[in-house]
């Protein structure tokens, strides 16, 4: 074993002199990427007023894509590919994404929100359609013809005479030089023949064949592996280590940057033997509240602010003198990201530079994190992405990367650092648990005459989230705990005169928080979608037509119609079960929103089976009828509703991060589980395309009716209201028990 290298915070930031390059690529090898990667295209634009920043027309005629959005696997490359073949008038099939490398491509923004199409594409559809402008007129000259008699197909600018040339001759990989024209002449939706077509992704073959580059397999030459070794208890301190305890495994290398330890090793089992068998002393610690009546916590914490979110009418009379009022709490859990492979980095560190490979969503703002935390000039940094196994917001992505940084600087070698399995689950940021109380009456008509909606958070201070490395090795962060707009659709979509809803959030949270996918609107639109099938049983109304009776907006309605015509909805209130075999009632729940109050429209039915004697939830079919405007890839977009409602379904019936007063528990599949293959349920979904109307992002939409659909038909099954996630089968027949 070699011997300990031991800093101290202000030493490790002495040797911050070098610049820092985080690193994220697409679409090549492992190899390549490790070649390309070490030096940018010398002069490459990344200027995001720049159509050369985004755009490359190559001699062959191929064209390449550059954008800052990233495809963690939504298929958004391919829409970009789309957008800008569209608009250009080349084929699809010759387009290249490179995504998220900061030495290359410009700023528009990380990826998340369900932005990428309505933001990312527009700006490449921009950027097309001047470059557009600007092929026609270098047609003009070279074919001495005005540009108003020419037009651009299959990759040529053409005139009806017959007259042609190729766009690759016109440019012949030269750039543009052109600044985008936000005012561009955009083509004509009824005039589409790439967009709206169910285009292949390309990435999906090579991921079938275990030939895709991910991160995790991404190698440097003289690269180490490092393990990072965690505390026992969130908020211990490192009192000492026994470099004694692993001095049998050969040619590992110990760092400790004041309660930061971590060990690197050319042998990636060796790193893994050390960071489990090194002894190491910490200090005790007890700061959590514990899981374990986690909602009083919610409720009794105190606050930073409180936000009102809707106020009209006299809720408090409207309630006093309403024949039928209700009260309901709600639980939303801490819950992980659960990526299927733990976050990985690799990080290399130079007098010339520092290069980060991760797969962060969004790299300018890891890259300007990074800078920030370890005092690198931002102008010299880079980043380029490289896909991990998949994220759902900001997971350990970013936490990896710091962690693969301090080894790196430590030791002057190249590092990957992979966390293991106890890793992500322990130390993951996790998406916020959220506790609702509501309060709300129908009147003799079975209109909903008050409303009240009190939430509870855990918010803390907004800013740039700490990672954990630098905090360990006492390096001074932002302690910011943003987890995404979480009070969107708290509001009931439905019409009420009295209205009152607000929004209190705590000045500390016990966990590290995040965005986490539909951050918040999940357990909002569970509350809300939950709570208005309360109110139409109240009001002894069928679900479906108390919902029709309150909205307007013909959109909101035809989703609605058409996913109770894809399930056979029969009209009746709830509940009302149908016999399966023995103790199994069958029930149908739907749920309803509009994504934001101002983007997707989102309708959904479930059909379940609930076991009287075990508690067991049986999914057994779901039906989906979205509508995001227009749609760009079919095929990309059912993908994405599919795998929104299985997530959430995950989320709803199993998972639940819980922790005692030092530490997470549930750190393995076991404590921490997910729906598995035998719990799939058929899923039918119906895409509503609306070319005529903006083009909204589906990442992320699908999940927020999906908990409370589930809810209401488990109720209709059963007669039992479910306001707890996970519906645990110890959930349901305790609640069964109950009735």
């Amino acid at each position: 074993m070699e011997s300990i290298t031991s800093f101290s915070r202000r030493s490790l930031l002495k040797q911050a002199g070098g610049a820092l390059i985080v690193s994220f690529a697409w679409g090549v090898s492992p190899r390549a990427l490790a070649q390309t990667a070490v030096a940018a295209a010398p002069g490459k634009p990344v200027d995001p007023t720049e159509v050369d920043s985004y755009l490359a027309i190559h001699a062959d005629g191929s064209v390449t894509i550059y954008t800052s959005k990233v495809d963690v696997g939504t298929g958004l490359a391919t829409a970009f590919r789309q957008t800008a073949a569209e608009e250009l008038g080349i084929p699809v099939e010759r387009f290249s994404v490179v995504e998220g490398d900061t030495a290359l491509v410009p700023d528009h923004g990380g990826t998340g929100g369900s932005s990428g199409i309505p933001r990312g594409a527009a700006d490449i559809r921009k950027v097309a359609a001047t470059a557009h402008l600007a092929l026609l007129d270098l047609g003009a000259k070279q074919l001495n013809r005005p540009a108003s008699e020419l037009t651009i197909e299959g990759g040529e600018v053409i005139h009806a005479s017959g007259q042609k040339i190729t766009v690759a001759a016109l440019v012949a990989g030269k750039r543009l030089n052109l600044k985008v024209n936000p005012n561009a002449p955009l083509k004509s939706i009824a005039a589409y023949t790439v967009v709206g077509k169910p285009i292949l992704r390309t990435d999906v073959p090579l991921k079938c064949t275990a030939r895709h580059p991910y991160l995790q397999d991404f190698t440097l030459p003289g690269m180490l592996h490092g393990r990072v070794v965690r505390p026992p208890t969130v908020g211990a301190k490192l009192l000492s280590i026994d470099e004694s305890s692993i001095r049998a495994i050969p040619d590992v290398r110990v760092v400790r940057i004041e309660s930061f330890l971590g060990v690197v090793s050319k042998d990636e089992w060796a790193v893994v033997r050390a960071a489990k068998e090194i002894k190491a002393t910490w200090s005790d610690w007890q700061g959590l509240p514990g899981s374990e009546g986690l909602e009083a916590f919610l409720r009794q914490a105190p606050t930073q602010s409180d936000k009102t979110i809707a106020d009209k009418g006299d809720v408090n009379a409207a309630l006093s003198t309403a024949q039928k009022q209700l009260t309901a709490t709600y639980y939303w859990p801490f819950q992980s990201h659960a990526s299927l492979g733990p976050s990985c980095a690799v990080a290399d560190v130079r007098d010339s530079g520092t290069t980060v490979w991760s797969s962060s969503q969004n790299p300018y703002g890891l890259r300007a994190n990074l800078a920030k935390v370890f005092g690198i000039p931002q102008e010299k940094a880079r980043v380029v992405y490289l896909d991990g196994s998949g994220s759902y917001g900001t997971n350990g992505a970013d936490d990896a990367a710091a962690d693969a940084l301090l080894l790196s600087r430590a030791v002057g070698s190249p590092v990957r650092v992979q966390w293991m399995r106890q890793d992500e689950h322990g130390w993951d940021p996790k998406g916020p648990a959220q506790l609702h109380q509501l309060r709300g009456a129908v009147d003799a008509s079975g209109n909903i005459l008050a409303w009240e909606t009190q939430m509870w958070l855990p918010d803390g201070p907004q800013g740039t989230r700490a990672l954990a490395g630098p905090e360990s090795a006492g390096i001074a962060q932002s302690h910011g705990q943003g987890a995404g707009l979480m009070t969107l659709n708290l509001d009931p979509p439905y019409p009420v005169p009295n209205l009152r809803v607000v929004s209190h959030h705590l000045k500390d949270t016990p966990l590290r928080l995040s965005n986490l996918r539909a951050p918040g609107k999940l357990a909002n639109v569970f509350a809300i979608e939950s709570f208005t099938d309360e109110l139409a049983a109240a009001a002894s109304m069928d679900p479906v037509v108390f919902r029709l009776r309150g909205l307007n907006d013909a959109r909101a309605t035809d989703v609605i119609k058409r996913v109770t015509g894809m399930m056979d909805w029969q009209t009746r209130p709830s509940p009302n079960p149908a016999p399966g075999e023995g103790n199994v009632r069958i029930g149908r729940g739907i749920s309803y929103v509009r994504y934001k109050q101002a983007e997707n429209y989102v309708a959904i039915v479930v059909e379940v089976a609930v076991d009287r004697t075990t508690g067991i939830i049986t999914v057994r079919r779901v039906t989906c009828a979205h509508d995001c405007g227009l749609v760009v890839n079919p095929d990309g977009l059912r993908n994405q509703v599919e795998g929104n409602i299985m997530q959430t379904l995950s989320r709803t019936l199993h998972e639940e991060v819980k922790f005692d007063r030092s530490r997470v528990t549930t750190v393995d599949w076991s404590s921490y589980p997910l729906l598995r293959f035998p719990e799939a349920p058929i899923v039918q979904v119906s895409l509503i395309d609306r070319p005529d109307q903006i083009a909204f992002g589906a990442g992320e939409a699908a999940s927020s009716p999906v908990p409370a659909a589930v809810a209401n038909a488990v109720f209709d099954a059963t007669g039992v209201r479910l306001r707890t996630v996970p519906f645990t089968a110890e959930r349901v027949k305790a609640a069964l028990a109950k009735a």
